[in-house]
């Protein structure tokens, strides 16, 4: 059995389409991590249907939390809290979360803390760091969270056991893993798309293509309440790529691809599983040219954007954390040219970095700790903002 001060939580995540709980002591060990996938679910529709993402949360959350407890030899009653996502995500998914926690916390009479999933992906580097010894970190710290949904920069800085965050940079439009998937979609390579392209691009010609450098030319589509007279007194460094996303769908068109990218989606879905060799040996030497040179101005543009914050802020820590963080490309780039700079980079280990409820108990810990409750009528907040 755990004392309070051990602070065991579980952890509860179901933002989006992995059903995950875990129980963290402390903050930075992790007993138990328990991810269910749903891959298999959405595969066959190209992407994330928010209400089946929801249905196989109903299902899946009891199991996946009795499995984490089982895992890490807790019980219901040892534990010292419970910690939920409550945003951002899709609403339907936040909320299966949620209410399942709210009666879990109810029912054990024990503590419940709300965190953010984006504050998640960055307290994911912190945690195995902290199992790695190091506790010499220096902050502020520039932090780089990039998946699926999300393409943002903080200044992160840490008060004793509490955090504050700035919003530096965002995207604009389509998340970085969102252009991977459409473009990957676009040409036939499944879904999940990032890991595909990935793992074909080392095939192919990086300069190939000559992409432009994404350019920011619109008003951010994703900030409704800014008004445009609103400037704000510090530098911000945001993305933009849906333009990318356009450039490879008019080099298909320009460059007749499409009756081979629709000849390779029909012999995929004919294998039940295919695997990187499949998908290779249906792609000829141009398409991943094409996919090789996305890649890379994706890529360049992360790095390129990231550092320019990190010189213009004067830190010398550096997270990179959320799904793409797990490419390899991006690690390597990143690894290469912050080590010029002076600058000092992080990442979670690729088990850490796609969403799972280790990185929610691990940022819940400060808020054990000053007791930063939630109430039990909050609700989930599909596009919460990390402060």
């Amino acid at each position: 059995m755990a004392s309070s001060s051990g602070g065991i939580i579980l952890g509860i995540e179901s933002s989006c389409d992995e059903t995950a709980a875990a129980v963290v002591c402390a903050g930075e060990t992790v007993l138990s991590n328990v991810v269910f996938s749903q891959i298999a679910i959405h595969q066959p529709y190209g992407g994330v249907v928010p209400e089946l993402a929801s249905r196989e949360h109903l299902r899946a959350i009891v199991p996946v939390v009795r499995k984490a407890l089982a895992d890490a030899g807790q019980t219901y009653q040892s534990l010292d809290a419970l910690a939920v996502t409550q945003g951002p995500g899709l609403a339907g998914a936040l909320l299966v979360g949620i209410s399942y926690a709210k009666s879990l916390a109810f029912a054990l009479d024990k503590p419940l803390i709300a965190v953010n999933h984006l504050e998640g992906h960055i307290h994911a580097v912190l945690l195995e760091e902290r199992q790695k010894g190091n506790r010499s970190l220096h902050f502020p710290v520039i932090a780089l969270v990039v998946s699926g949904g999300h393409t943002h920069l903080y200044l992160a800085e840490r008060t004793e056991q509490s955090w504050s965050y700035r919003n530096i940079g965002r995207t604009r439009d389509d998340a970085a893993g969102e252009a991977f998937d459409k473009v990957a979609k676009l040409l036939g390579l499944g879904y999940p798309g990032g890991p595909m392209i990935d793992k074909l691009s080392i095939l192919g010609d990086p300069t190939a293509v000559k992409f432009a450098s994404p350019q920011i030319k619109h008003r951010d589509r994703n900030d409704r309440n800014r008004k445009s007279n609103v400037t704000e007194d510090w530098p911000r460094f945001d993305f933009s790529y849906s333009g990318i996303k356009t450039a490879v769908l008019r080099y298909v068109e320009t460059h007749g691809m499409q009756n081979e990218i629709e000849t390779r989606r029909n012999q995929m879905s004919r294998i039940a599983k295919p695997t990187v060799e499949d998908y290779r040996s249906a792609c000829p030497q141009a398409t991943l040219d094409l996919i090789a040179s996305f890649q890379r101005t994706i890529v360049e543009d992360l790095v390129r954007k990231t550092l320019e914050a990190s010189r213009n802020y004067e830190t010398a820590t550096l997270f990179v954390t959320g799904g793409v963080a797990a490419n390899n490309e991006l690690r390597r780039h990143f690894e290469l040219e912050s080590h010029k700079q002076g600058i000092q980079v992080y990442f979670p280990s690729r088990s850490l970095s796609t969403d799972n409820a280790a990185m929610i108990a691990a940022a819940a810990y400060p808020k054990f700790v000053d007791k930063d409750f939630a109430p039990m009528d909050f609700s989930a907040e599909p596009a919460l903002v990390l402060r």
